[in-house]
């Protein structure tokens, strides 16, 4: 077993990263003085993985859409009860999710971690399907996409997504379709659950009130040796032009719901963190109540409080959106692209610019201190391979000149859509 302490030069603040005998990476925050705790038992396995081998296989297996979410839900359930039993025992609060690129079993506590942790460790590695209990969640997760569906928030995301890619597996639901989740059975689960959740693809992260020794000891107990078996997952080629320009769905909304996406060229590890935080901070920008675009068009009524900004990342995909509600979401793609253009002649606001970097920066170190977001921040840097700390270093170097080249090329005219959902 190998035990390092990784620091943070510029905050002091410092987590163990554990390389555990059984293969499994373990990565601990403690944090004195908090009552909390909270953990997270992640694999890198998401609805984009939908196609994979490892070293015992020759040709890749290609698995519905939808199962790494199917398998999160069936995980819950064990041959003598449901784990949601166990863990109201303890005292604490559980959940699980499925994003497109991880799956993540997590729970929050003020007493009682060493057994939550117990719990934790147990259930994630044991599975148990039947076709039974496999045919009636198919009935309930097709609920569950209908109910998505439905929604119109929902609706103006996967449309937009459609759009803006042709091949690659991030325009699909998480939760799959109708249709694709009727081809999940139990030999499948199994094949996913012996692939995905094999300890060499995991992480533990665990932050708050605890200590290392504790962890490790119940880890010794409860963690399983296992082989490295070479994962690997793949993508289909994914054009770098979009779809199609504009999608437009009716249902019933009081005010048209709107995205505007750009795509841009994925990239991997510190340089996506990178682009993502300099796209961030762009966007922010642009979209600021101080603003220029945004007073324009809040004075005009064109958008109201709902107006706001994300960056869409990961493995294989980048994207900067701009959303909301507006009586004209035409004009407001209009006036996006023509704010976009006028930055790249005469440049930001700077004062601006330097007001939403340091905003960024202390919100980042703010949450340092909280131990649900240093846990997230720990998964989430552990499975896009760079460090939790990385966040601050970057902004710390960031510059005006890194911000403007970020938007001359993530904001590209050319492979800008519209999804609108309307009456």
């Amino acid at each position: 077993m190998n035990k390092q302490i990784i620091r943070n030069e510029l905050t002091g603040d410092e987590y163990t990263f554990i390389k555990h005998k059984s293969g499994l990476d373990i990565l601990v925050w403690e944090m004195e003085g908090y009552s909390t705790t909270e953990a997270l038992f992640g694999t890198k396995y998401g609805s984009v993985n939908t196609r994979f081998r490892t070293m015992n296989d020759k040709d890749y297996t290609v698995v519905p859409e939808g199962i790494a979410h199917f398998l999160e839900h069936k995980l819950f359930e064990n041959e003598d009860c449901d784990v949601f039993e166990l863990y109201a025992k303890t005292g604490a609060s559980a959940n699980a999710y499925t994003s497109f690129d991880k799956t993540c079993y997590l729970f929050s506590c003020s007493d009682n971690y060493k057994e939550s942790l117990e719990i934790l460790l147990s259930f994630v590695q044991s599975p148990y399907f039947t076709q039974e209990t496999v045919d009636k969640e198919q009935g309930i997760i097709a609920q569950e996409i209908k109910m998505g569906n439905d929604n119109p928030g929902n609706r103006v995301f996967y449309n937009m997504l459609k759009c803006l890619y042709h091949e690659h597996p991030v325009k699909i639901d998480i939760a799959g379709t109708v249709e694709s989740i009727k081809k999940i059975d139990a030999d499948l689960l199994y094949k996913c659950y012996n692939t995905f959740y094999n300890l060499h693809n995991m992480v533990l992260v665990i932050a708050g009130n605890v200590k290392v020794d504790e962890v490790l000891e119940i880890a010794d107990r409860k963690l399983r040796e296992c082989e490295d078996i070479k994962l690997e997952t793949a993508f289909p080629d994914e054009p770098d032009t979009v779809v199609q320009k504009e999608i437009t769905e009716k249902m019933s909304v009081g005010l048209p719901v709107f995205n505007v996406g750009f795509k841009s060229a994925p990239s991997k590890g510190y340089e996506r963190l990178k682009a993502e935080l300099e796209t961030f901070v762009a966007l922010s920008v642009m979209s600021d109540p101080a603003s220029v675009l945004y007073r324009s068009m809040m004075d005009e009524g064109l958008i109201n409080a709902s107006f706001a900004t994300e960056v869409f990342t990961g493995d294989g995909y980048f994207t900067a959106i701009f959303g909301g509600e507006s009586k004209n979401p035409r004009e407001v793609l209009n006036r996006i692209l023509k704010e976009t253009d006028r930055i790249k002649t005469e440049g930001m606001d700077r004062s601006l610019y330097e007001n939403i970097k340091k905003y960024t920066y202390g919100s980042a170190v703010r949450e340092l201190g909280n131990p649900e977001a240093v846990s997230s921040l720990m998964i989430n840097s552990y499975f896009s391979d760079v460090s939790p700390f990385d966040s601050l270093k970057i902004l710390s170097e960031m510059t005006y000149d890194d911000v403007m080249k970020c938007i001359s090329e993530r904001l590209d005219p050319e492979k800008a859509v519209l999804s609108v959902v309307e009456a």
